[in-house]
């Protein structure tokens, strides 16, 4: 026998109310795993330091991640493809201009929905067991090099355009590199801070493309 539109219907809200709570829950966990990295590290972080950080009950843990590897890895996996959605939306905003598009990505490296001390702190404790977890390299590397190439392709672009006497790719992996060294200092906490690092990196772009930026923004 079929079920009346409107029981159907009242099924159909309950699935989705579990479902978004299921979702809700994994949230929850991931974030307080983020928490935990960035308080602890990652070898002390356990179970049920992220259970407690959720405000959930260990058994939530086990049956949405069954083992803190699992846990782990569904974190960086947030990380990777929250990284890489706020770059290619910034890259999107910001037109066909190749100097906007290259603004765009250095400042969205220091945007406050990403560059956060605990994000950082996080990426930092992923980073340092990365050599010896192929999973966390296979995870992000893909990612890694879609990243790295924008740059280069950018970078020979404005090479054409203005006639610099640059090694592109060079250049291209110069630049990440300062960027990257910027997030670490950041996440040291040694009193430098975002806007500082943003305005260190835009000093790079200004030494290497003259003729397209200034330090407050493009020419």
């Amino acid at each position: 026998m079929k079920l009346s539109s409107a029981v159907q219907e009242t099924a159909d809200q309950e699935k989705r109310g579990r479902k978004a709570s299921k979702e809700t829950r994994r949230q929850q966990l991931i974030e307080a795993t983020i928490d935990s990295l960035a308080k602890r590290g990652y070898s002390e972080t356990t179970l049920a330091d992220v259970a407690d950080g959720a405000g959930l009950s260990r058994g939530i843990v086990n049956f949405h991640f069954e083992s803190k590897e699992k846990l782990l890895i569904a974190t960086l996996q947030f990380m990777a493809d929250e990284y890489a959605a706020h770059w290619n939306a910034a890259l999107e905003k910001a037109g066909s201009g190749v100097a906007a598009q290259l603004w765009a990505l250095v400042a969205a490296d220091f945007d406050r929905r990403i560059c956060t001390k605990r994000k950082l702190a996080a990426w930092c404790a992923f980073w340092g067991e990365a050599k010896s977890r192929p999973t966390y390299q296979a995870l992000c590397g893909a990612r890694d090099v879609k990243y790295q190439e924008t740059f280069v392709a950018l970078c020979q672009a404005l090479k054409a355009e203005g006639g610099y006497a640059i090694v592109a790719e060079a250049t291209a992996l110069a630049l990440c590199a300062v960027m990257e060294g910027l997030w670490l200092r950041l996440m040291m906490g040694d009193g430098l801070t975002r806007e500082k690092a943003h305005a260190a990196a835009v000093e790079y772009l200004v030494a290497v493309f003259p003729a397209h930026f200034t330090r407050e923004g493009l020419k």
